[in-house]
């Protein structure tokens, strides 16, 4: 094992880049977090590790998809987390911001005008909260569009009615396969054209676009295309470091959830990039990319099991649980992997004490005799 890095942490932001981590929940660990059950999250750990994320000078980006909204984190739970984080933002002054979402609604098919009135219920939950708001990606939209008209409608309507400007979200396919053909069309062309067009049509209502498609040519392609002011956030676990280093033209913000499991390192990289001491930036990044390839590797939506199983090994939480019995999306090598490239990343602060976790997983999970 090697040493962790010594990284002097600040509760300032960068000054360069906007950062946020999309933070994941911790369970009750003797909660009855089933599939389908209702969610049992230990508030006070999940909190903590928000303030973790903030001591660090990183955002929270909550609520999201490493939340495992949609994979286990149901509606009530998810109001509760916004308010407690909100709560939680204002007394500690951490940047907050939330996703907005249609996740109430039952299975099934729904009406575009009960889908917006479900994004107008969250939007309120997120305003009240304090926080900016995120709007999310809908399996319910994207099941009941008709075309690019619906999405640019709804959207339209969400933009038009919140408090401060919004951060959209393109969320792809890997990470969520109800989600193929959003904005009306499966050929990524047209879909962008249709965000394009809702962005110009709305740019002063929108802060930026959180991309989500592991396509880092089309990232820095609809970069380049926003209007001044718009922000481009990755989303892109794959390509991170170059798309937030960017070149001559521009650079992406950050809200990734691969900034949960290394966001001391994220955050001493951004320092760096502050400084403009390039190598430095690119010396710590590195390491990360072949554990957040592996953590995001097919099948993307189970990478939440990963983060988790880290958070553990680093000790921001005392169990390997997740809501919705999610700790069984991943097999007992990819875990393995996970650990050797979460060393070689130096993203493990207590050497010793992930031995000792690996061990005990190991025991219950492959015991060899």
């Amino acid at each position: 094992m090697r040493a962790p890095a010594e990284l002097p942490a600040t509760p300032e932001p960068p000054a360069s880049r906007l950062a946020y981590a999309a933070a994941h929940v911790v369970a009750d660990p003797l909660g009855g977090n089933a599939p389908g059950a209702p969610a049992a999250v230990d508030w006070d750990t999940t909190l903590a590790f928000r303030r973790h994320l903030w001591s660090l000078g990183l955002g929270v980006a909550d609520a999201m998809d490493t939340a495992q909204r949609g994979m286990g984190l149901d509606w009530p739970a998810t109001r509760e987390l916004i308010t407690r984080s909100g709560a939680e933002a204002r007394s500690y002054g951490g940047l907050l911001a939330c996703g907005v979402g249609t996740d109430q609604l039952a299975p099934g098919t729904h009406t575009v005008g009960a889908i917006a009135a479900a994004y107008e219920e969250q939007l309120e939950v997120v305003e009240a909260a304090g926080a900016r708001p995120i709007l999310m990606a809908s399996r319910a939209l994207a099941h009941a569009a008709r075309g690019a008209e619906d999405y640019l409608a709804v959207y339209g309507r969400l933009i038009g009615q919140s408090s401060r400007p919004v951060i959209l979200h393109w969320l792809g396919e890997m990470f969520d396969p109800a989600l193929a053909g959003y904005w009306g069309s499966g050929d990524v062309t047209a879909a962008t054209a249709t965000v394009l067009a809702l962005i110009e049509a709305h740019a002063e209502r929108i802060n930026g676009i959180k991309v989500s498609l592991l396509d880092a040519d089309h990232e820095v392609g609809l970069r380049r295309a926003l209007p001044p002011g718009v922000r481009l956030y990755t989303g892109d676990d794959f390509n991170y470091p170059a798309l937030i280093r960017g070149d001559a033209l521009g650079h992406s913000d950050a809200l990734l959830g691969v900034f949960d499991p290394i966001a001391p390192v994220a955050a001493a990289a951004l320092r760096a990039l502050d400084a403009g001491d390039l190598d430095r930036y690119d010396a710590l990044l590195a390491p990360t990319l072949p554990l957040a390839r592996h953590l995001f590797a097919a099948p993307t939506f189970h990478y939440k099991t990963g983060v988790v199983f880290l958070a553990w090994l680093a000790g921001h939480q005392d169990h390997f649980t997740m809501v919705g019995g999610a700790q069984s999306g991943r097999s007992v090598p990819h875990l393995v992997e996970l650990f050797r490239l979460a060393d070689a990343a130096g993203v493990l602060p207590d050497p010793h004490l992930a031995v000792e976790r690996m061990r005990r997983y190991l025991a219950v999970a492959a015991p060899l005799g």
